[in-house]
């Protein structure tokens, strides 16, 4: 009988056998668009960020207006796993040689241990990673070996870091309490003491917010509910629960109206084609708002503001649509119970249900209960939080 460890090979391929015609790697380069290195005079930092996109473009863009003598050094945010396996063998040849610079910035995306391994000029920077998300305890539709890659380059990226910034303490602390469960996979020779070694270089600095000072509330049309779902449509968010139970609303006959808002990329959960068609007379604004003037408009004429995420480390878009207006209702897991009041949180689908059917009854309830709530925008806000960031520098 032939060995079980045969396998038969007639059928194998290899990966350059799935590389499409070599005449798309001109289209392919082309569509990356890297804008031309611009000249700085006695740069203080390198600023690398493989998806500059998002809260990711937003918090480079805040932190540079301070430190304006800096490399800014980009890919664009799409293909956030290419990014994240190969975004330091794309970007290396980018950055400029070292001159003046003393530090190296730049988000865990990015594999820092391959960056200094191909530009070992660098190594003499301090490194500071910013933790947007950890891929420790994020979660993924499908388990594959190959998943734990992710995890794997952000433990050795912490290694080869000088300060590690985490956006909130569940961040952090869901990073070093799952360490251990990690290397639990590694077939032998498991690393030890990691978190005994990452752990004095982490601090918790909360995402700062460029929150206007001047704006004016807008009167809200108490008559109907407005909700506002300010996410990336993405599964992590969970999209099917939130839109399944506004259809659950609308079979009942209650009255609302919503505004789907955040950002979309190459995969768009099904759900939102079928909510676009079922919730057509309820919709006010379907996608992504790009002018913040604009988007903070929509968001101050919304009641409510709901997260049904089952990822999220600290969450702008529910802070900027509470802070112009919005009641939040988040779920009682994740970074919500750290920064939210407990009136805010719900604790299962059933009462949030529950609850928003309560406001779409009375829409001025909601407006009553944000109107009482007690938050503290400064601990989040630029001014309180750039100067701590600077002192790293």
């Amino acid at each position: 009988m032939e060995s079980p460890r045969k396998r038969n090979c007639k059928n194998t391929q290899t990966i350059i056998d799935s590389v499409q015609n070599p005449e798309e790697e001109e289209e392919l380069e082309t569509i990356e668009n890297v804008p031309p290195a611009v000249i700085v005079h006695n740069p203080q930092a390198i600023f690398i960020e493989p998806f500059y996109g998002g809260s990711h473009k937003q918090l480079i863009d805040t932190l540079v207006k301070y430190i304006p003598n800096s490399h800014v050094i980009t890919l664009s945010a799409k293909k956030w796993h290419w990014r994240a396996r190969c975004g330091s063998l794309m970007i290396q040849s980018l950055i400029p040689p070292i001159s003046t610079e003393s530090v190296l910035f730049c988000s865990s995306v990015l594999s820092l241990c391959e960056l200094l391994g191909m530009r070992p000029d660098l190594q003499k920077l301090k490194k500071i990673v910013y933790f947007h998300e950890n891929q420790l305890v994020y979660p993924i539709r499908e388990i594959k070996q190959r998943d734990i890659q992710f995890a794997y380059n952000q433990m050795t990226t912490c290694l080869a870091a000088d300060v590690l910034i985490f956006n909130s303490n569940y961040n952090k602390m869901s990073f070093l309490n799952n360490l251990g469960n990690v290397t639990k996979i590694f077939p032998d020779n498991k690393p030890k003491n990691l978190k005994t070694k990452i752990e004095p270089k982490c601090i918790v600095l909360y995402f700062p917010l460029e929150l206007s000072k001047n704006w004016e509330a807008v009167p809200k049309a108490n008559s109907v509910l407005h909700i506002a779902w300010p996410h990336r449509w993405e599964f992590d968010k969970d999209p099917d629960t939130f839109l399944n139970l506004l259809k659950r609303l609308k079979c009942e006959n209650i009255t609302f109206q919503v505004s789907l808002l955040g950002e979309t990329f190459a995969d768009v959960p099904e759900i939102f084609d079928e909510a676009k068609e079922v919730l057509k007379d309820e919709i006010v604004h379907f996608g992504f708002v790009e002018n913040k003037a604009e988007y903070y408009k929509v968001l101050q004429h919304c009641h409510v503001a709901i997260s049904t995420a089952r990822h999220e480390f600290y969450g702008v878009s529910m802070l900027e649509a509470c802070f112009y207006g919005c009641f939040p209702l988040v779920p009682n897991r994740l970074v919500y119970p750290e920064i939210y009041p407990s009136q805010c949180i719900y604790s299962d689908d059933t009462e949030l249900y529950l609850r928003l059917k309560q406001y779409c009854l009375v829409p001025d309830l909601a407006t009553q209960h944000r109107n009482s709530l007690k938050m503290d925008f400064n601990c989040f806000s630029v001014d309180e939080l750039v100067p701590q960031y600077l002192k790293l520098f």
